[in-house]
């Protein structure tokens, strides 16, 4: 996971497999990412899904040169309570043009078809 910043590292974030050509994060429940006790921090929630909407670009532009990605905006949605649990996320690629990226990402931890939140990413892309 090369294209991970070392942000990354510090809330412990690997790979479990693939959806869709996109990395699925997984954040593992440790101290380094605790709230209120008992709960996920919400801005270790919303730095995950930054990386899985990455991740997702990262994964779009596979064998080709890669560009530089530099966020312009996100706007997380908290929809219930991370618990002491692993964490997923995943990005989805809506859109990408000459220029600007538009990505959606989603996290979850008992079912994908029940996210704690979601983002939506403008993303610049930066072709050397």
């Amino acid at each position: 996971m090369s294209w991970l910043p070392p942000y990354a590292e510090l809330l412990g974030l690997s790979t479990d497999g693939y959806q869709d050509g996109a990395p699925v994060l997984i954040m593992p429940f440790r101290q380094d990412v605790m709230g209120r006790p008992g709960f996920l921090h919400g801005g270790a929630i919303a730095g995950m899904l930054e990386m899985a909407a990455i991740g997702a670009l990262h994964a779009q532009f596979e064998g080709e040169a890669k560009p530089r990605f530099k966020p312009i905006n996100i706007t997380v949605d908290y929809m219930r309570g991370g618990r002491e649990k692993d964490t997923r996320a995943v990005g989805l690629v809506s859109r990408v043009g000459t220029r600007i990226a538009n990505v959606e990402a989603f996290a979850w931890q008992d079912e994908r078809e029940k996210p704690i939140a979601a983002a939506r990413m403008n993303i610049l892309i930066v072709r050397d």
